[in-house]
């Protein structure tokens, strides 16, 4: 029985994506719109164009080219996305996205990396401050970690501190970590006894009796 065109043209019209993917993308900190932004860089990449633009991967989502190019600013800090250069038929060098590094770790074995700590550290901030971080931000961040050298669980703790302070602000939170830097705090313990929130006495609170009804008296 001859197998229908359509049928065979849909068997050809295949994109390839290692089901690890698909079922672990969660262990690295990664929601469905980054893994759909990797899934379009695959697709259009088997086409030719190995470096595609913000607006080339935009056009085929629901997100704009702001919102791709900051998928791929956090793809890029968490070591998952690299930006290499390959040589084509002619010898001519091109950039392209190398997802390697993604595959490389959806197939590592073991305990988590400090990668996916530090990936989980961009969606704390992203949940405390109820929004998408800002490439700045994002910089700002890769900057405490990579260049600060500051654990992710310190960085956290100065998060907590702005928190529960009331002034949830990058700069407040950048003077914080100096601070501790300065008087050589290292740890989310060392910072925790040096929180001004750790030594206030809680306010004892009153109990309101008017709530209470003497039933004897009736």
């Amino acid at each position: 029985m001859e197998v229908p065109f359509s049928y065979q043209k849909l068997l050809a019209d295949q994109l390839s994506i290692p089901s690890q993917l698909l079922v672990d993308y969660k262990s690295l900190s990664l929601n469905e719109t980054d893994v759909i932004v990797i899934m379009q860089i695959i697709h259009i990449q088997q086409t030719g164009t190995l470096l595609p633009t913000f607006d080339q991967i935009a056009q085929r989502m629901t997100i704009n080219a702001n919102e791709v190019a900051n998928v791929l600013k956090k793809l890029r800090n968490q070591s998952l996305l690299n930006i290499e250069h390959v040589k084509d038929e002619d010898g001519q060098e091109q950039e392209w996205y190398s997802l390697s590094p993604l595959f490389s770790n959806l197939y590592e074995q073991g305990e988590p990396s400090s990668r996916e700590e530090e990936g989980k550290l961009f969606q704390l901030f992203e949940q405390e401050f109820s929004r998408t971080l800002s490439p700045i931000e994002i910089d700002t961040i890769s900057h405490w970690l990579d260049d600060d050298q500051f654990k992710p669980a310190l960085i956290k703790a100065a998060l907590r501190e702005a928190v529960l302070m009331g002034k949830l602000n990058f700069r407040y939170i950048d003077r914080i970590l100096n601070e501790w830097k300065k008087k050589g705090i290292k740890s989310a313990q060392d910072a925790k006894q040096e929180s001004p929130q750790q030594n206030r006495q809680a306010p004892k609170e009153k109990r309101d009796t008017s709530v209470y009804y003497n039933w004897l008296e009736e």
